[in-house]
This record gives C-alpha cells, sequence and structure tokens, in this order.
C-alpha cells in the first residue's frame, strides 16, 4: 500500500481528521480518468439559474462540499433544487429580485468563491441575511467585496478586518457601480457583476489582468447583455446592462482544470506515466498552468477539442516529462492563481531554479497559501526564498528528500499537493489533515487508484 491513513477524529475546528503518509511510488500511473465538474462553473451555474425564469437542468455539477453549500443557500433564498439518481440538477429559478429572506444564518463551509459572490446576490436584494463559514473561511477578507458592494446602497456588518461572520441588509432599489479592481481577482469582479444584475442602469468593472470569464460567459448563457473591451494597457472592462430577463438554460459543466493540474502533474513526475483526462475545461483564463508545464518540458497533448455551453474543452493526455526549471511572469497569476501549489512540486522535482512572479494573491486563500507552500517545501528539504512578491524555488533534478509533517491549514489544494509530492519523494511525507479535499475533489483518492496509486481505502 503506497499510503497509511489513522482512523477519522473529531475536532473542534472541523468533523473529522485524516491524517496520511504517502510514500513513493514504485510503479507507472496509467488510464483515462474524468476529473470532477469545475468549481468555478458549478457555483455559478447553481446561483445564475436561481435567477432565472424557469427550469435549469445542470450536468456534471461538482459534488464537492463548496458546491454543495451553495445549492443549500440558494434553496435557502427561495430556489427549488433538486437532484435525480443519475446526477442531474434541476433547479426552479426565482426569478431576478426575487429572492426570498433566508430563515436562518447561511453557512458557505469552506468556499471563499461562494460566499463573496453570493454578497453580490444578497447586496442587491432588499433582504437581510447573515453569512458564516467553518474557522478556515472566517479567516479570510471579505473587506474586498465589502466596499465596492456598499456603493449599491447595501449595508454591511463583519468582524473586524472585514471578516465572517457578515450581516447583509441588501438594497431594494441598488445603484449600478462602476468599480476598477485594485487587484486581479474573478471573485470581486463577479461579485459587482451579480449586484448590477438588479440594478437599474449600467455596471461596470475594469480589471488592471484579465481574470476568469466564467461569470460573463454563463451570464450570456442565460440571456444578460454583457460586453467586453480590451484596454490599451493589457486589462479589461467589463459592462452588464441592469435588470435582465434571464430564462433557464441548460449547463454541460466541463471537467476542472485545477482539479485536473493534480492529475497532470503526477503523471508529469511518476516515470513511465502515461494518463488521459477527458472533458477537461480549457478556457484560456484558466489554462496558465498548461502554459508553464509547457514551457518546462511537460508532454501534454489536447485532442477532442470544442466548445460545451459556452465553455472551450478537450481531452488532456500527459506522459511522464523530464522538467526544467521556469520563469513565471506576474501577468499569468490570474490564469492559474489555483495551481501555484502543485506547480511548486513540479518545480521542486524539476531541473535548475524556477521563480514565480507576482504571487501575492496567495496570501489570501484558504491559509496565507504562499507561506504554506514554502513550509511544504521547505519541511521535505527543497530549498525556497520569497523575494517580495516572488517566490523561488531551486530544483531537486528528481531527488525531493521527503520526510516531512505537512501542515495543510484546512486548506484542500495544499493536502492533495502533499499527497502527490509524497507520490516521487525519497521518504514518506506525513499530512496532518486530507478531509478538506472533499470540498473541491470528492474522490480524490479513488480517482488516483484507478492509476494505480495504490492509495489506502478513505
Amino acid at each position: 500500500m503506497n499510503m497509511s491513513m489513522t482512523q477519522p477524529v473529531s475536532s473542534p475546528s472541523h468533523p473529522v481528521v485524516r491524517s496520511l503518509r504517502v510514500c513513493r511510488l514504485g510503479t507507472a500511473l496509467t488510464g483515462t480518468v474524468a476529473v470532477p465538474g469545475d468549481k468555478s462553473i458549478s457555483h455559478r451555474a447553481l446561483m445564475f439559474s436561481a435567477l432565472a425564469e424557469g427550469e435549469t437542468r445542470i450536468v456534471g455539477l461538482l459534488e464537492g462540499e463548496d458546491v454543495l453549500r451553495t445549492a443549500q443557500a440558494m434553496r435557502a433564498l427561495g430556489a427549488r433544487i433538486t437532484r435525480e439518481n443519475d446526477g442531474r440538477w434541476h433547479v426552479h429559478g426565482c426569478g431576478l429580485g426575487a429572492l426570498h429572506e433566508p430563515a436562518d444564518v447561511l453557512d458557505m463551509g469552506n468556499s471563499g468563491t461562494a460566499a463573496r459572490l453570493l454578497s453580490g446576490l444578497l447586496a442587491s436584494h432588499g433582504i437581510m441575511s447573515v453569512m458564516t463559514g467553518d474557522a478556515s473561511l472566517r479567516r479570510r477578507p471579505m473587506k474586498r467585496v465589502m466596499d465596492p458592494l456598499a456603493a449599491t446602497g447595501a449595508t454591511f456588518l463583519a468582524r473586524e478586518g472585514g471578516r465572517l461572520p457578515l450581516a447583509i441588509k441588501g438594497s431594494a432599489t441598488p445603484a449600478p457601480l462602476t468599480y476598477r479592481l485594485p487587484v486581479a481577482s474573478a471573485q470581486v469582479k463577479s461579485a459587482v457583476l451579480l449586484a448590477g444584475l438588479n440594478a437599474q442602469g449600467q455596471t461596470q468593472v475594469e480589471e488592471p489582468v484579465p481574470t476568469r470569464d466564467h461569470t460573463e460567459n454563463m451570464l450570456r448563457h442565460f440571456g444578460a447583455h454583457v460586453t467586453v473591451e480590451e484596454t490599451p494597457e493589457g486589462g479589461r472592462i467589463v459592462r452588464l446592462e441592469g435588470k435582465p430577463r434571464l430564462i433557464a438554460r441548460d449547463v454541460t459543466v466541463p471537467g476542472d482544470p485545477s482539479s485536473a493540474a493534480f492529475v497532470l502533474v503526477a503523471a508529469l513526475l511518476v516515470p513511465g506515466s502515461d494518463v488521459v483526462m477527458t472533458n477537461v475545461g480549457l478556457n484560456p483564463l484558466r489554462t496558465g498552468l498548461f502554459t508553464t508545464l509547457r514551457e518546462m518540458g511537460a508532454r501534454l497533448d489536447v485532442t477532442n477539442e470544442r466548445t460545451e455551453g459556452g465553455e472551450p474543452v478537450g481531452d488532456l493526455r500527459v506522459q511522464a516529462s523530464s522538467l526544467q526549471a521556469v520563469d513565471v511572469p506576474a501577468d499569468r497569476a490570474a490564469s492559474m492563481i489555483d495551481e501555484y501549489p502543485i506547480l511548486a512540486v513540479a518545480a521542486a522535482y524539476a531541473t535548475g531554479i524556477s521563480r514565480f512572479r507576482g504571487v501575492e494573491e496567495l496570501r489570501v486563500k484558504e491559509s496565507d497559501r504562499l507561506a504554506s507552500t514554502v513550509a511544504l517545501l521547505e519541511k521535505n528539504g527543497v530549498r525556497t526564498k520569497v523575494d517580495g512578491n516572488d517566490l523561488i524555488i531551486y530544483g531537486t533534478q528528481g531527488a525531493i528528500p521527503g520526510g516531512g509533517v505537512v501542515e495543510t491549514h484546512m486548506d484542500h489544494r495544499l493536502a492533495m499537493s502533499a499527497s502527490v509530492l509524497g507520490l516521487v519523494a525519497e521518504n514518506p511525507v506525513d499530512i496532518d489533515d486530507t478531509a478538506f479535499i472533499d470540498t473541491s475533489f470528492p474522490g480524490y483518492f479513488a480517482l488516483f487508484n484507478n492509476l494505480g496509486a495504490g492509495f489506502a481505502a478513505v
């Protein structure tokens, strides 16, 4: 067996702790798998269909804890949401402007995306609501959405530093916003656009660097009028006409490229591996990691490219490769912000010194993901350096020492990155908790086992 796992134990911060030990894998990863549905698109599909008139059918919805929290919240706000035995989801929307005041607190669990996007909807409806989350989410800053959304006329009350729990008294007549993002953030952009749906007039968001555009794509899919203008500086101005009539439209959710990243890097690093992943989302604002890995020498091919529900998708074939160090420009960060921890593992295994530029946004993820990624590598014998907002990683030429204990800080992506590192490290890697992997990648260990990873049953 490649992994041993402790018996789950209760904890005051969350109900179950699952620690694990991962040992170096002696065989190749091979086979064809489908990764779970895209988390970003799944959140939006539930929210937008709840605002639409009629019934939306959703295929491929990610059934991780984060997305299920969004489903629960939209039910509390008046949408009728059911799951059929065949895995299809049906959403009967309330219609724009018709969300109900929830009877209880909305618990968003570990999901920063759900909390921030939902803030935009709640700010622009004349209802009172309170949001909370788990210990990790309650540490994450909400001020970045509260500040622009307050200009709609909504009132926000939060803990010091703009942290959850958060009470929102929405405006029945929200003002349209014109806002320039101080930093690239698809979540803040989306929150402002969602607030603009229920505002009379045009809402405008300028982003300095293009970020994932799932909100824009899906709003068009449901009938909203959204335009995008590129700025001379390389940014974008997104404009939304308020009070659109949103009509139910079926949604097919592609496989999540952020989830595919872990399988992809594992297959690149484990000698002899040859893996195919089907139906992966290929939105160009999400595929910075694929570009970066190819620059490192990855054998990564895309086949069967097509468009589904306004999103480009395709199949990925990845084969074990000899990787070289890479210098990742800062303007690529927005297209791969969630993938830096697993890219760090690839860079640690590679030959040469890698530099990831402009990764300051990692400091405000589920954990301080920059500090956590550094600790993940350093505790396993990989030298790193933080230079301002840059992360420097000294590659080991395929000889990661391992032998360390990784603290995941309730961060699912840290846990998955550590498990991949353990597959190729020279000594076993201990991970303090893997329970949070379910928030974004249910069935993670089973999928890897189908490829030959040999993880113990979870």
